[in-house]
């Protein structure tokens, strides 16, 4: 049964009219894209917690189709998840992780303590290939040690992607065309989860001079990103790079 507190955001008038409605009310905003297995999971989730929760607000946000939000609230990979009251940032939730998302809500809107993992028609677990961000010890590891690691990562085999999530669960939609172009080339290559590792994210992109993800490597030097090696698919220059 649909509830009048859940709401898929068709522009950002629509979306800044609802949050402004009410700006003592809690809201959940969940960013999520339509070819993620693990937004389809998280989506189910969502859906109960705004059952439950009937105080909060709801949103439904397609983060490419909507990107002016997406980018307003610096969403780089999807399901994210931001809690407000009204226009204050409460809570930022990155990744399937429905306990970690129950909880939060719980902690911030006043209504029942609920927990839809432990229902009998539970959305399915994240699969095992979903990687969250972990923190590296940056205590521990001194600046030649971490240039040192990434280089290895970008020389682990001849073609490198280095993306937001995994080919078979891509955390953002570029990152998925690149792999998917890689693929239907018939090109074999090896790929690393920058959001696995936030210094090597960080690091990648001074290193290579290149602010964004994914970024292809080929013989350990960068090549670019979605955009030029389509290009270079294109004009047959990829082909001759990697035969």
């Amino acid at each position: 049964m649909a509830t009048t507190n859940f709401h898929e955001i068709t522009d950002p008038t629509h979306f800044q009219g609802l949050l402004s409605a009410d700006l003592n009310r809690v809201s959940l905003i969940n960013f999520w894209a339509p070819w993620a297995e693990p937004c389809k999971q998280m989506n189910e989730v969502v859906q109960e917690l705004a059952k439950k929760y009937p105080a909060a607000l709801v949103l439904n946000v397609e983060a490419e189709e909507q990107n002016d939000i997406s980018e307003s609230f610096e969403i780089e990979a999807v399901p994210s998840f931001i809690i407000l009251r009204g226009h204050t940032l409460l809570e930022r939730i990155s990744g399937a992780d429905a306990p970690a998302l129950t909880q939060a809500l719980a902690k911030h809107v006043a209504g029942p303590s609920y927990n839809p993992l432990s229902r009998t028609d539970q959305a399915p677990a994240p699969p095992s290939n979903v990687h969250l961000p972990v923190e590296s010890d940056e205590k521990q590891e001194t600046q030649e040690e971490l240039d040192a690691r990434m280089q290895a990562i970008m020389n682990k085999s001849k073609v490198v992607l280095l993306m937001k999530g995994t080919p078979e669960a891509p955390r953002c939609g570029f990152s998925r065309k690149l792999s998917l172009v890689l693929k239907d080339q018939g090109i074999s290559y090896t790929h690393f989860n920058i959001l696995s590792d936030e210094r090597v994210r960080q690091g990648l992109k001074v290193m290579n001079n290149w602010p964004t993800f994914p970024q292809l490597i080929i013989n350990g030097e960068l090549v670019g990103g979605l955009d030029i090696v389509q290009e270079m698919v294109d004009s047959g220059e990829l082909a001759e790079m990697v035969a």
